[in-house]
């Protein structure tokens, strides 16, 4: 089954809407890697997600994508596809984890994770 474990903010001004969520929401925003701002949204004591800041590419320049991870990316990939989600990102590798973004059939943008 695959949970959401977090959520993306895309801006083609992301020091902008890290400041904002800062200020508004209190958040704690960590220094940017690769244009993503990781986002902690309170501590672990209450139920709830943290997330990132984004700059966003030019085809999802603004917006939400939930991240939901799942245990084999090329898998989850596949059966997406099979029900007809659009693959914006194949999958990347990162140091830790592989990554994947991807269209819903009523244009839901959402990532996929798998932890190495």
């Amino acid at each position: 089954m695959g949970r959401v474990i977090g959520f993306e903010l895309s801006s083609q001004e992301p020091e902008k809407a890290a400041e904002f969520y800062s200020k508004v929401f209190g958040w704690e925003v960590a220094e940017p890697q690769w244009d993503y701002w990781a986002v902690s949204t309170g501590k672990d004591v209450k139920p709830g997600i943290n997330g990132g800041i984004g700059k966003g590419p030019n085809d999802y320049p603004h917006g939400t994508r939930l991240q939901i991870e799942v245990d084999s990316i090329d898998a989850a990939i596949s059966k997406a596809k099979e029900n007809g989600a659009m693959i914006l990102r194949e999958k990347m590798e990162f140091d830790d984890f592989y990554l994947a973004y991807l269209v819903d059939t009523v244009g839901i943008g959402f990532g996929l994770i798998q932890r190495k």
